[in-house]
């Protein structure tokens, strides 16, 4: 890594409270970070309480998942994973005339390899309105990225970021028509908006430190967080919520065609009525 580059410790602890004994559960993590071109995992561990023994496997989109499963009788459920990880700034950017055509997106063979891409799903659907917004906002623009830059600074001027304004089982129509919601609703909106353009995009999952000018060793409330990416001949990262190239402050976790592809912690389990979920992530900058 470069003298850039960002140190980060991310510890995420995430769980579910119940109204009585939960006689046996089942369960998927999503909470260890990647190892890729810019970022490295140092370090990582997922604990679990009541213990558990864990195994580790990738996804079908890449993602690493820690399942598990707890015979003991509990209560409540806890998830902690730590992670030590090393990350770059945005580094080789296209410019907004660069990257793939209109007509090679529209090629068979880029079709059928992204098709999954390229799918409205579930949370990322669009309606008549917004399909009418995205035919024009390709039309004004002579290539896709130029188009998929235009997309994220549209969606960040009509739908306001506001923490809480909406749940996990959200989408997109539903944060166009109150034009607001978290960071999950601005990247589903905006990947369904690429969706419609032509351009195969892709959710993605994370944690963003909240400091541009973070003091080392200082211990900050973070946030898990997501943004998108979009194919012009590469994948490109943006982050549509905060209008900014995904940098050293974003940790990727997962990839997928939307939160229900990648969510930190799921399970089904046996016993009374979930009364909650405890979700607290703390983030650290080490250099």
């Amino acid at each position: 890594m470069s003298v850039d580059s960002w140190r980060l410790r991310i510890q995420h602890k995430s769980g579910f409270e119940y109204a009585g004994q939960v006689s046996s559960s089942y369960n998927e993590a999503r909470m260890w970070p990647r190892n890729e071109a810019r970022q490295a995992v140092l370090d990582a561990r997922v604990e679990v309480w009541p213990p558990a023994r864990t195994y580790r496997y990738e996804d079908y989109w890449g993602t690493v998942v820690t399942a598990f499963d707890v015979h003991a009788k509990h209560a409540e459920l806890t998830v902690t994973a730590t992670s030590t990880v090393e990350t770059l700034p945005p580094g080789d950017l296209l410019d907004a005339g660069e990257g793939s055509t209109w007509e090679a997106l529209e090629r068979a063979e880029s079709v059928d390899r992204w098709y999954e891409l390229r799918l409205p799903t579930q949370r990322t659907g669009l309606d008549e309105e917004l399909a009418g917004i995205v035919a024009d906002i390709r039309a004004a623009h002579a290539t896709p990225h130029a188009a998929a830059l235009a997309v994220c600074e549209f969606v960040r001027g009509e739908v306001t970021y506001q923490p809480g304004a909406t749940g996990v089982q959200s989408d997109a129509l539903h944060a166009w028509a109150q034009r607001k919601g978290v960071c999950q609703d601005i990247s589903h909106l905006t990947v369904g908006m690429l969706r419609e353009m032509g351009l195969p995009a892709r959710y993605v999952s994370g944690y963003l430190h909240p400091k541009p000018s973070a003091g080392i060793g200082e211990s900050v409330v973070g946030q898990s967080h997501a943004w998108v990416e979009w194919w012009v001949g590469r994948w490109t990262a943006f982050d549509p919520t905060n209008g900014c190239p995904v940098g050293e402050r974003h940790v990727v976790v997962g990839r997928g065609r939307e939160y229900g592809d990648v969510p930190p912690l799921k399970g089904v389990y046996a016993g009374p009525k979930s009364t909650g979920q405890v979700v607290e992530v703390t983030i650290t900058r080490l250099r």
